[in-house]
């Protein structure tokens, strides 16, 4: 029972809270320590697959995976129903569970692990990286500490560091939707401008070719 599972659930309790969806891998440990707190706090998870849907992994988490759907959660696999688990799909995996996400946070990682190679596909995708520091020489925080060290992730030790950066993001995306709609608007008006100015100049186009047929009339 690792210092990691109970980090997971301290943190899974305050963004529940604030109404934070968390997603995860459905393994072993940290994984299911995120999803099974997150239905105890009556929150909402999302598990993505290294498998199909009628081949859950690990078995144990067979319970678990049908709570996630009976509480309303919601479960994600990109492989056919029966497909088997393996090492290389659950790096696939990892890159959608990042993909879906507004940020990572990474609670343990070993060196060389698979989490620290989806901290990287997340810096890919430009999404927020947040990481538990750990005590030099502890193994399961080799990864985390080196994420940090390199600048990759952001160094958190309490739930309210990641809300916080939250609320940046969800500010700054609020700013871009406004700026976005007031472009939108503006070349509406522009548009809007230019036909009205197309309509004239077809009205005065008309009523020319009008007059001259008339004279054309008058002169036969």
């Amino acid at each position: 029972y690792s210092k990691g599972i109970e980090i997971t659930k301290k943190f899974v309790k305050k963004l529940v809270e604030k109404n934070i969806t968390i997603a995860s891998g459905l393994a072993k440990g940290i994984d299911t320590s995120a999803h099974s707190s997150t239905l105890k706090y009556n929150g909402k998870t999302i598990a993505v697959l290294g498998n199909g849907l009628n081949k859950i992994y690990p078995k144990e988490n067979i319970q678990l995976y049908k709570k996630i759907i009976k509480e309303g959660g919601l479960i994600i696999s990109e492989y056919p129903p029966k497909e088997e688990a393996s090492s290389e799909k659950f790096l696939e995996r990892n890159r959608i569970v990042s993909g879906i996400a507004l940020g990572i946070l990474v609670i343990e990682a070993k060196y060389r692990s698979g989490t620290s190679v989806t901290a990287r596909i997340a810096k890919e995708q430009e999404k927020k990286i947040f990481a538990i520091p750990h005590e030099i020489g502890d193994r399961s925080g080799i990864g985390t500490n080196k994420l940090i060290k390199e600048g990759i992730a952001q160094l958190v030790t309490k739930p309210e560091d990641i809300l916080n950066e939250l609320e940046k993001i969800e500010e700054y995306r609020k700013t871009k939707n406004k700026e976005k709609e007031i472009i939108k608007k503006e070349k509406n008006t522009i548009t809007k401008h230019k036909d009205k100015q197309l309509k004239n100049q077809y009205k005065k186009i008309k009523l020319s070719k009008k007059q001259h047929n008339c004279r054309y009339t008058q002169e036969n």
